[in-house]
């Protein structure tokens, strides 16, 4: 449970998969989709161990509260970066999570190099929304496409 006042939010890279970590975000992830795999210790390990994968939580008052995904690739306009899989537990929104993990996010992609940042955001999210234009992040003119192989 999170405090009413609540101390600064800790920013921690994720470097080995422990028990809290897999259950704080196996009890995050439902908030953040409602269609995704289950988590597992494997999956969890496989994020962690990609060299272009840097997966971020937030803890207040020593608790994970929030986790973000910051993915950097190469291709051959430069190294890019996208900002996936925003979290931030509901009982916590307001306490700048949010804003602590994309601002990490966006540091650790400025320190590798890369020429840009993306991300995306559902549009009913009104307050994730405005955070990103707060933080410098604009709307593309772009048309996103999936399709499952």
């Amino acid at each position: 449970m999170v405090s009413q006042t609540p101390e600064a939010v800790v920013i921690d890279i994720v470097d080995q998969v422990d028990d809290e970590t897999l259950a704080s975000l196996t009890g995050l992830l439902p908030q953040l989709s409602t269609t995704a795999a289950p988590l597992t210790r494997d999956l969890l390990e496989a994020v962690i161990d990609s060299p272009s994968t840097r997966l971020l939580t937030a803890r207040v008052d020593g608790v994970i509260v929030g986790a973000l995904t910051l993915v950097m690739y190469t291709i051959p306009t430069g190294l890019r970066a996208r900002i996936e899989d925003v979290v931030v537990d509901r009982a916590a929104r307001g306490l700048g999570a949010g804003r602590a993990l994309t601002t990490a996010a966006l540091a650790i992609a400025k320190e590798h190099g890369a020429r840009t940042v993306d991300l995306t955001s559902t549009p009913t999210k009104t307050a994730a929304n405005q955070l990103y234009q707060r933080l410098g992040f604009a709307p593309r003119q772009s048309t996103t496409y999936r399709r499952t192989p």
